[in-house]
This record gives structure tokens, C-alpha cells and sequence, in this order.
């Protein structure tokens, strides 16, 4: 019986729409491309700001029903020995639940599916009110605003779209023992989000601030069990959500931490609320109303005060005091009411919202760092009470909706910063660390872990950080701007003029890069000759184009990367155990720590890549497979390959991921065979097209040796392609019955072996990427020593007066002269 066969024996209905598979859990990779089909079937009607409601609201609908039916399905069972009657009558009491929400009978999946077939607008929005106003508690006003009726243009959604979204979202069942580890639901809304905003372009700012800026936050701040979180711009909840990870991840108990959060926007509340909910929070206190006018979180007439305050408030706004509840927030100034300078009047809620000893970061835009005026009044106050304790500037084109470079903010409440550093304030000009994309920057976990560690420190960086001193803030008429503490601006490109003229390379130039070459086992011998005590030439041979490939050959190049390597290797094998360990001790940021210090210990003495990049290699390979290693914790290594098979299968609607390392691994005789019948095909297809060209000019029709494909010939061409084009089908269809007998056959042992090195070989990719831009520094500078000084100007003064006199002779030649 094949794979395929096999599912469909074990597969039970659920309900009228759909089947479920209780042999696989469902993967990450597989949900997001569930949900973002979801969305193929609105987009094109209405953008993404108007349609995002009706994704969101459908799987949260089909989210609740599905964990309602576990919990009745449980509430059934505890009540059967009563009689079939009191069970049922039981099973109807929205009291008996107490895991999941009460879902009336219009709201459950099998209603909707099985029954809603005309007006379905209508019936999805009584399916959400019902479902709102059955569980007030913590659903009011959450999904009863959406309006699958409300009109797009010129018309409705019709019922055929709404009854395909049903459908679709009828194809998988979302409760939390399905999924390949708890938190699955959570991190595919975040996707989900994540493209919206994508999709939602500078709209896309009012309800997203990218995650790498946002886990960057949540680490300076590190908030712990026992702690109150707030943020006074929640927009979709990520900070609030990354917090409760923060502390779940480093061993603490995430229920055991108070979440607040007010936000301005009703739409966006909502979402935030759904995404708090299906990440597993039902107890965030998020308020709807806008945060400088009418704060929320209030208690006894006082405004309430928090430990930790994250926040990423809207650039630029204007704010009027007139109503403005709770004044005496502002107590360090008052900015212009026009002109869009709210920004400051942010800073100050989330100072005077901290308890004492409490620690806030906030994003900012540069402009409160040097405006003048009452603005730089506040600072002046604010710099006086030794509030604030670093600026860190970010690269520019980082957040939806504006590509000015943005800044953080990390506040300390009033004269509370540690004694090392009172009075003192630390810049950090991380402007360059980014990674470029098609419309937006962003950052690598490098980047974050560079950023997170000066600030630990608190140490000068030379052209990148700097501590700075109340007395010299105050020099400056406390214009904070970072570039003035922190330049990072590369040195001017030397020029010399000497060998402009007369050709050579300074030898000080080359010194210049001595530490960037001993770093890499490189020496400049390989490359130049002495010309003089003060200049080399380019040694005889070399040429521009084989500068890279002189540099990679390099002895000394080769060894000490293949000590690095090396140096890998022998760490792996010593620390593997930290993973392999992982399903027992379920201890994810605590081998995640050891690790990264322990890597970085390892590597740094072979000289090659500092503590930064080596930071990177891992941190960046622990955040692209975080989910399999969540799976790993929760599921062992059979779960993860097991994830690895449904996602691959999941994929095979569209391109087949022949690329994905476990047929690489499992099936490597399979995948060659279909690589010939490949190159095969495109052979014939070549010849074929090659022969079928008609050749109308007889003029052209040299013989050189070949014969002109007959019709027979054609004819045999054309029946192996068919030959070729079918025999490649069904080794495709065949694919994933294939790659599933052969997992079949894998021990406990052989299934970590296989993830083990698949991961390993990930890690050296990482690696290698390093290398290779350490190594790409060296080529650049060779190149640019080329470009600049391998053709003197006496030798272009040479070329020219010998072309000269080559024209004057052909131009006698020709009677012109």
C-alpha cells in the first residue's frame, strides 16, 4: 500500500468540509501557505487593508470552534456515565468551559460548512456576534465589528467567494494537538500579519513594527516573571507577545506576567487582540482609546505604573492638550501642539508610567534628538533627572511607511540607572547594520546581537559606540545627535597623487589593511613586488580579473579557513549533545546561551572572524531553524523529520522542493535519476527544435559534415521525448510515496543521525558565508589598488601618443594627410 493510500485509511472526518490527518501534525511552513491561500481568494477584489479583517476574523472563528469541539468532545466524556441526555445538556452550558471559549451553535465550523449557503455574509457576522456575546469577558468588541457584508467598491463579497473561504479554511483542523509544536497558531498569525503589512505598504506602519527591531527591544529591556509589561502603542501586540516569549524562553513562567496595552486604532485592537488570544494570552489588558489624550490604565484616579514599557509610537503627530487627561504626565515640558511633534509627549507618558527602578525602550525618529525650542527643553529635563541612558541609531528604510532612519530610546525612570552608569549616556551609531531588501531593510540576528551586547557593556566601541558624560551633553546644549558621539563615517578613500602619475602601490596603504589580511592568512607577497622603499608594483602575471581566484588559492588563505572548519567541527562534536539533549531537557534559550558563548570561545582564538560575525554564524542559524527545534523539544527528532515529509508533501501543488536537504539525504539515487531524465528532456527538446527549423536560404545551407534530420529520425526524436516526458511524470508522481517509504525505514537513532547533520551542514553554509565575506574584503581592496594605480598617468600619456601616431599613419595611408 503506497504512503498516500496508507493516509487515506487512517484519515477521519471531522465534519462535512474536511478530512484531518491524526498521523501528522501540521507544519509552520504548511499554515502559512494555508493561510496565504486563504487570502489568493479576496486579493485582487480589495488591497490588503480591507480584506486582512475577514482572514483574521475566519481563522479565528475557525480557531474557537475547533477548540471548542476538543473541549466538548472532553465535557462529553466526563459526563457519560449520567446518561447520553446530561451530556448533551451539559456539553450546551457555557459554564462547562473553562479551557476554550463557549461557541454558540450558529458559530460552530459544522453549521457554517454544512448549512450556510445563501446570504453567507450575514450568516458569518451572527456567527461572530454570537460568538462575542457568549464570551463577553474577553471577546467584547473584538470580532462583532467585522462586516463580511460591507460593500467593496460597488458590490459585496458574494457568496460563491465567502463559501470558498469556508471551504478552504474547512481543509485543516486547528487544535493545538495538531500542530508540530504548541505555539504554531501564534507564529502563523505573526506570518500572516507580517504580509499584510507587507502587502498594506505605508498603511502597513499603523499595525506592524518588524520583528527583528522588536526582539531587539524586548532583549535590552529583558523582562522577567514576576514583571508588568505595557505598551502605550500596542498596535498588533508584537511587543507584548515577544516579552511573554522573552520570559518563557529563559526558564520563567509567562503566566506569571501582567501584559498591558492601549491602542488607538479600533481595527487594530482588534487584531492585536486576536493575535494575543491565539498566541495563548487571554488576560492582556488592552485598552481601546488614544494614549495621550485619554489614558486608560488607571486605578484608584492614578495613572498605573509598570516595570517594563516597549513601545513603537506613530511618528510625527500632531496632539492637542485641550481634554487631556492626567496633565501631570508631562511634567518635563510641553512640545508645539502643531507641527507634528507628539514624539516627545510619547517619551514622557512612558516615563511617568514606569515604577521606580523601571525600564523602558522606545523607537523614536531623530528628530527629537537635536530639535530646538521647548523640545529641547524636555531633553535638557529629562537629561537632568539622568533619564535617559542610550541612543541607538538604526539604518535607514527599516520600518512600513516612512524610509527615514529611526532611533531607540532606552529610558531609566527618574535617577534610578545603576552607579556605573548615573550621569552618563551611551550612543550607539548602528546605522550600517542592516541587511539590504527589495523594498524594505532589515535585520540579521548579528545585527541584534552586536547592538544588545555594547549595550550590555556600556563600553566605547570606536566607531561605533561611545558613553558620554552629563557635562559634555550639556557642551553641547544637549543636542543628542548620535553622529556628533558616535561617527561611524568611513575614512576618506587615499589617493596618492605620486603614483597616480608614476605608477606603484603605496606600501601605507597596503599597511593600512595589514590587520584584515593577517586575519585571513594572507600575504601581500602573492600579489606585489617591491618597486621601492615606499611602493609596490603588481607582480608580473597578475591581472584584475584572477585577483579573487589568487586570493581564494592562497596557501595561507586555504589553511587558516580550513582552521576555522576545523575548529567547528571539534566544537560540534563536543556540544551536540546540547541539542540532541533537547526533547528531555526542553531547555530551548538555555542551550541556545551555551551555545552561542561557547562558539564564540571555540572560533575567536583561530583569528579569522571576530565575536560579532561568529555571534552571527549562530545566532542566525538558531533563528532559521527555531521552529524545527521547538518541534524538536516537543516531538523529538522522528517529529521533526516527520515535519520536514508534510511540508515537502504540502509543497508538491507547486514547484517540487527536490532542493529540501531530506531527499537530498533519503533519496539521492531517486533525485539523479530524475536530474538525467531532466537534462535529458531538455536535450531532445533541443535537438527537435533544431531540426524543425526551416533553412530558407539555400545560400546558407553549408555542408559541414552534417546531415539534415530526416523525418524517420524525427519521428524517433519525438517518441523518446514522449518516452522521457513520461517516465519523468511518474518518477515525479511518485515523489512523495517515495520519500515516505524510505523515512519509514529509519531507527530512532538513524532519525537524529539524519537531522544531526543536516543541521550541521546548515551551520557550516553559515559559516561559510562569513568566510567568504571576510574574504571578499581582501579581493575588494586588491581591486580597488587595481583600479586606482595600475595604469599610471605617464602610461596613459604613452598609450596616447602612440595612438596618436598610429591615426596620423593610417589617416596618410588613406590620402587624408
Amino acid at each position: 500500500m503506497s504512503a498516500r493510500s496508507l493516509r487515506c485509511v487512517v484519515r477521519i472526518a471531522y465534519s462535512a468540509t474536511g478530512w484531518v490527518d491524526h498521523l501528522r501534525k501540521l507544519t509552520l511552513p504548511q499554515l502559512e501557505r494555508h493561510l496565504y491561500a486563504a487570502a489568493d481568494i479576496l486579493r485582487g477584489k480589495m488591497d490588503a487593508s480591507e480584506y486582512k479583517e475577514y482572514i483574521f476574523g475566519m481563522l479565528f472563528l475557525k480557531r474557537a470552534s475547533d477548540l471548542f469541539d476538543a473541549e466538548r468532545e472532553r465535557v462529553m466524556a466526563r459526563y457519560k456515565g449520567r446518561g447520553e441526555a446530561e451530556a448533551e445538556r451539559r456539553a450546551e452550558q457555557p459554564e462547562s468551559y473553562q479551557e476554550a471559549f463557549f461557541v454558540p451553535p450558529i458559530a460552530r465550523w459544522a453549521h457554517l460548512a454544512n448549512q450556510l449557503h445563501h446570504n453567507v455574509g450575514d450568516g458569518l457576522n451572527k456567527a461572530l456576534a454570537a460568538l462575542e456575546e457568549a464570551n463577553p469577558a474577553s471577546l467584547e468588541g473584538v470580532v462583532q465589528h467585522i462586516d463580511f457584508n460591507r460593500q467593496v467598491g460597488s458590490s459585496r463579497i458574494p457568496d460563491r467567494k465567502l463559501r470558498d473561504l469556508i471551504k478552504h479554511f474547512g481543509r485543516h483542523r486547528l487544535r493545538t494537538d495538531d500542530f508540530e509544536f504548541p505555539d504554531l497558531l501564534g507564529a502563523a498569525y505573526e506570518y500572516l500579519i507580517k504580509e499584510f503589512a507587507d502587502s498594506a505598504g505605508k498603511k502597513g506602519g499603523e499595525f506592524y513594527t518588524p520583528r527583528a527591531v522588536v526582539r531587539m527591544m524586548v532583549r535590552l529591556v529583558k523582562p522577567a516573571e514576576g514583571m508588568s509589561v505595557y505598551d502605550p502603542c500596542s498596535g498588533s501586540g508584537g511587543m507584548l507577545i515577544h516579552a511573554k516569549e522573552y520570559v518563557e524562553e529563559h526558564g520563567g513562567n509567562p503566566r506569571n506576567l501582567i501584559l498591558a496595552g492601549q491602542e488607538n486604532a479600533g481595527s487594530v485592537w482588534s487584531i492585536s487582540k486576536m493575535n494575543l488570544l491565539l498566541h495563548g494570552i487571554p488576560d492582556a489588558d488592552i485598552r481601546n482609546d488614544d494614549t495621550l489624550a485619554n489614558p486608560r490604565h488607571v486605578r484608584d484616579g492614578q495613572i498605573q505604573v509598570f516595570d517594563r514599557v516597549l513601545s513603537n509610537p506613530p511618528f510625527s503627530l500632531n496632539y492637542s492638550r485641550d481634554g487631556m487627561q492626567h496633565p501631570e504626565r508631562f511634567r518635563w515640558g510641553w512640545a508645539p501642539e502643531g507641527g507634528k511633534k507628539a514624539d516627545l509627549m510619547f517619551v514622557q507618558h512612558m516615563v511617568s508610567v514606569l515604577k521606580d527602578g523601571g525600564l523602558a525602550a522606545t523607537v523614536m525618529p531623530h528628530g527629537v534628538l537635536f530639535r530646538g525650542g521647548a523640545e529641547r527643553g524636555i531633553r535638557t529635563a529629562l537629561l537632568d533627572e539622568d533619564i535617559i541612558e542610550a541612543v541607538i541609531g538604526l539604518a535607514p528604510n527599516l520600518f512600513y511607511g516612512t524610509g527615514i532612519p529611526a532611533c531607540v530610546l532606552v529610558l531609566r525612570a527618574p535617577r534610578s540607572k545603576p552607579p556605573d552608569r548615573a550621569g552618563r549616556v551611551l550612543f550607539i551609531n548602528a546605522d550600517h547594520e542592516y541587511a539590504a531588501g527589495r523594498a524594505q531593510n532589515y535585520l540579521l540576528p548579528e545585527h541584534i546581537e552586536k547592538i544588545v551586547t555594547t549595550y550590555e557593556a556600556f563600553e566605547d566601541i570606536p566607531g561605533y559606540a561611545r558613553v558620554v558624560t552629563r557635562e559634555e551633553l550639556r557642551a553641547n546644549y544637549d543636542n543628542l545627535n548620535i553622529r556628533r558621539y558616535a561617527d561611524n563615517s568611513p575614512p576618506p578613500e587615499p589617493q596618492d597623487v605620486r603614483a597616480h602619475l608614476h605608477g606603484g602601490v603605496p606600501k601605507a596603504e597596503v599597511a593600512d589593511k595589514k590587520d584584515l589580511f593577517t586575519e585571513h592568512g594572507f600575504t601581500v607577497d602573492a600579489v606585489f613586488v617591491d618597486r621601492d622603499d615606499d611602493y609596490y608594483d603588481f607582480a608580473p602575471g597578475v591581472e584584475r580579473a584572477g585577483l579573487a581566484a589568487l586570493v581564494t588559492d592562497h596557501p595561507g588563505v586555504r589553511e587558516r579557513e580550513a582552521a576555522l572548519v576545523a575548529a567547528q567541527d571539534s566544537w560540534w562534536d563536543e556540544h551536540r549533545k546540547l541539542i540532541v539533549e533537547l526533547p528531555s531537557t526542553r531547555q530551548l534559550m538555555a542551550a541556545r546561551a551555551e551555545l552561542l558563548n561557547s562558539y564564540i570561545a571555540a572560533l575567536l582564538q583561530v583569528g579569522l572572524l571576530d565575536r560579532f560575525q561568529l555571534s552571527g554564524v549562530v545566532v542566525r542559524w538558531w533563528d532559521i531553524n527555531q521552529f524545527n527545534l521547538r518541534t524538536l523539544a516537543t516531538r523529538g527528532f522522528g517529529g521533526v523529520v516527520d515535519g520536514w515529509l508534510v511540508t515537502i508533501e504540502s509543497a508538491l501543488g507547486g514547484e517540487a522542493p527536490y532542493g529540501h536537504p531530506l531527499p537530498r539525504r533519503l533519496v539521492p539515487d531517486y533525485l539523479e535519476e530524475l536530474a538525467k531524465l531532466d537534462a535529458e528532456r531538455a536535450s531532445l527538446e533541443a535537438e527537435i527544435k533544431s531540426a524543425a527549423q526551416p533553412n530558407d536560404n539555400e545560400d546558407d545551407a553549408v555542408d559541414d559534415g552534417e546531415e539534415a534530420v530526416s523525418e524517420t529520425d524525427l519521428k524517433k526524436l519525438k517518441a523518446r521525448l514522449t518516452s522521457a516526458k513520461k517516465r519523468q511524470k511518474e518518477l515525479s508522481a511518485a515523489f512523495s510515496a517515495t520519500l515516505a517509504r524510505k523515512r519509514g525505514t529509519l531507527t530512532a537513532e538513524q532519525e537524529q543521525d539524519l537531522v544531526m547533520s543536516i543541521w550541521h551542514d546548515d551551520l557550516t553554509a553559515h559559516l561559510g558565508s562569513y568566510i567568504f565575506a571576510h574574504r571578499r574584503h581582501i579581493v575588494t581592496a586588491l581591486e580597488s589598488w587595481w583600479d586606482k594605480y595600475a595604469v599610471s598617468l605617464t602610461t596613459l600619456e604613452d598609450r596616447r601618443v602612440s595612438a596618436a601616431a598610429q591615426l596620423k599613419t593610417h589617416l596618410v595611408e588613406l590620402g587624408y594627410a
